[in-house]
């Protein structure tokens, strides 16, 4: 049966869109070969953390339906890319998800459909890379034949303010034919369309976007460190500053940065789109700064643990939250790996807590999981909170640890080591 909606790729940003589509009585299709299975069957992918498994049986009843058959991708109205591009070794892009899910559209594509890329790209790509790759499968002209447009994607994952229907969607078409009809197809999802002058200006809200996170929790990382060394309470001076009524956004410190929203800086961009001599240089400094912060906490941990007499090596550590974001399951870009990988070459024995990942594994093995959170505390050396889950109580959690250094400033003051 013919649907409204196919959504190809169903990761961090496919699935939640799926979901509110589904909500909003629009008939979806999914489609995405490594995940189809699992969805199925009523699991969810490794890698999305925002929905549980109660959302996506919702789903399933009321009409989801992930198919294996791409033939189906030629029988809707509007589809819609959420293909995940990553970082790869090099620090560009890997936009080989993106090409391989427009090849599987182009060889079905029909007239008169809406094709909408959401995946993070570099400027340029919509037009670049996914136009002449959808052209030269189907036959058809993008802007004539079908619609083709870019609307980067917003999501605050397991947030319970922020959703599709009042989180404004940004929306930049090839024409402003293309514009209007991706603008008719969101207007369905969310309260406000703001619609950019072209795709490439909707590209670069993207990489504006998740360079300003970025910047800006460099900055305040940047000050942790100072604020330590002073003697200065950060935290202090954060909820202080916060009251200005203009001129500020309060963004805190951390053991370094995860997520799916990566930095972008141009001396990485595909070379179409690069701009010689030109690099963000803040984007890349700020980068370098919360690369750092890792190695921070594990300074920060070997002095407190030499403070009070003992030793890394061979230390019984307790790592709390291994997830890149409080209340969710995905792992994508978290700090704890690298942070529990330093502690295991240092020689420290570790173990983990974290109710929404059930087994761990560094640097090939597994690392122990704790079954009871206040007798792990109380029988390890230190314990480093990464990740305030709402689930733990962070007071008795500083009654029971023996030494505990909170990186997030969720404890209650003067419960804990603050970073």
């Amino acid at each position: 049966m013919p649907a409204d909606l196919a959504v190809i790729g169903l990761g961090h940003l496919g699935l939640p869109l799926a979901q509110a589509a589904v909500a909003a009585g629009i008939d979806t299709v999914a489609y995405d070969p490594r995940h189809n299975a699992d969805l199925t069957a009523g699991r969810l992918p490794a890698d999305e953390g925002s929905l549980s498994a109660a959302d996506l049986r919702r789903m399933l009843a009321n009409g989801f339906r992930p198919t294996t058959n791409a033939a189906e991708l030629g029988r809707v109205r509007t589809a819609v890319i959420c293909a995940p591009a990553p970082l790869g070794p090099d620090r560009s892009q890997d936009l080989s998800q993106v090409t391989e899910a427009a090849r599987a559209l182009a060889a079905r594509l029909r007239p008169h459909t809406t094709v909408i890329l959401e995946s993070p790209v570099p400027p340029g790509t919509t037009e670049e890379l996914l136009r002449p790759l959808l052209e030269k499968g189907s036959g058809l002209r993008a802007g004539r034949d079908f619609h083709l447009a870019y609307s980067p994607g917003r999501l605050d994952p397991g947030s319970r303010t922020h959703s599709h229907a009042n989180t404004p969607k940004v929306i930049g078409g090839i024409t402003p034919a293309c514009t209007e009809s991706a603008a008719a197809f969101y207007g369905r999802l969310s309260d406000k369309v703001v619609r950019a002058r072209g795709p490439r200006e909707a590209e670069t809200v993207q990489v504006l976007e998740t360079n300003y996170r970025h910047v800006n929790i460099a900055l305040v990382n940047e000050m942790a460190v100072l604020c330590h060394d002073l003697g200065v309470d950060l935290w202090d001076v954060i909820r202080c500053a916060e009251t200005k009524p203009f001129g500020f956004q309060a963004f805190r410190p951390g053991p370094g940065v995860g997520g799916h929203g990566v930095p972008l800086d141009p001396n990485y961009l595909p070379h179409p789109t690069r701009t010689p001599g030109h690099p963000l240089r803040m984007v890349g400094l700020a980068q370098e700064i919360n690369d750092r912060m890792p190695s921070y906490v594990i300074q920060r941990a070997a002095t407190l643990l030499n403070e009070h007499g003992k030793s890394a090596r061979a230390a019984r550590v307790l790592l709390l939250g291994v997830t890149y974001k409080p209340d969710l399951a995905s792992q994508e870009g978290a700090p704890a790996h690298e942070i529990a990988t330093r502690l295991m070459e240092m020689g420290a024995a570790i173990s983990y807590h974290d109710p929404y990942v059930p087994h761990w594994r560094v640097l090939g093995r597994p690392v122990p999981r704790a079954d009871s959170l206040y007798e792990a505390a109380a029988d390890a050396d230190l314990t480093i909170l990464l990740q305030p889950h709402r689930t733990y109580d962070l007071q008795g959690l500083a009654v029971k640890a023996q030494l505990l250094l909170d990186t997030r400033g969720a404890t209650p003051i003067g419960a804990a080591h603050r970073l």
